[in-house]
């Protein structure tokens, strides 16, 4: 009997494990763009892949989150600033290979081999795709000692020109007056969680600014990111996408 039921666990965690290493741990969007599909990955917190035209671009790559010897390599990486759930050295070293470009805030290039320093208001362009550097700050929540957790000036958000689809990720941000000026953007990456970011309610103020056709809300922690869906039920322009990104 106690050999039967050992085989029988055997078998069962065979099973279990089988179906593990089968199953995709990351969630992945497809978009369609004029000059072919873009295909998102979301890893988590504020770390994505976009894949295009045979590219792959990391942004914010957090080895807490994956294992990125078993991800694919990066033709380009964009670290939206210093702070370490964002610049993360081993994530980089790991994704990159010795053709990566890496592009970075200036404080965050600072702190990179061979990193390119761009700041807000300018655009490069890399493994064909345009990035455009924009302000990420805060204005309302700060430190105790008086000072923003994100600073004006620091941060970047990027836009990035997939074709004819402008994809905005906004790094650590509120609803700054900047976003006004931005232009058409197509798909919009929000993060939401207090007290580093943004609210529901700011993010959906955002969303009324941007109006982007895509929202998906990132770097949301424990914020409940349904909210989003709530406060914008008005505005059915909007179409929110909620996936695994706390």
């Amino acid at each position: 009997m106690k050999s039967i039921l050992c085989c029988a666990l055997l078998a069962t965690l065979l099973m279990l494990c089988s179906q593990t290493a089968n199953a995709t741990p990351y969630e992945t969007d497809t978009i369609k763009t004029k000059g072919g599909d873009l295909s998102i990955t979301f890893v988590g917190h504020a770390s994505l892949i976009f894949s295009y035209k045979g590219k792959v671009i990391h942004i914010d790559p957090d080895s807490r989150l994956a294992d990125y010897r078993s991800l694919p390599k990066a033709d380009l990486i964009l670290i939206t600033h210093e702070h370490p759930d964002h610049l993360d050295p081993m994530a980089m070293e790991l994704a990159r290979t010795k053709k990566t470009k890496i592009v970075a805030n200036p404080a965050g290039a600072a702190n990179i081999r061979n990193g390119i320093a761009i700041k807000n208001g300018k655009s490069i362009t890399l493994a064909g795709v345009t990035i455009k550097a924009v302000p990420a700050y805060n204005i309302v929540n700060k430190l105790g000692n008086g000072e923003p957790f994100h600073p004006k000036g620091n941060g970047n958000g990027y836009i990035l020109t997939f074709a004819d689809k402008k994809v905005y990720v906004a790094g650590d941000t509120e609803d700054i007056p900047e976003m006004k000026n931005l232009g058409p953007i197509d798909i919009a990456f929000l993060p939401m969680n207090l007290p580093y970011t943004m609210s529901p309610e700011m993010a959906a103020a955002a969303a009324e600014t941007i109006k982007p056709a895509i929202l998906y809300p990132y770097h949301f922690g424990d914020t409940d990111a349904k909210q989003l869906i709530t406060l914008l039920a008005n505005n059915p322009k909007i179409e929110v996408r909620i996936r695994r990104m706390p």
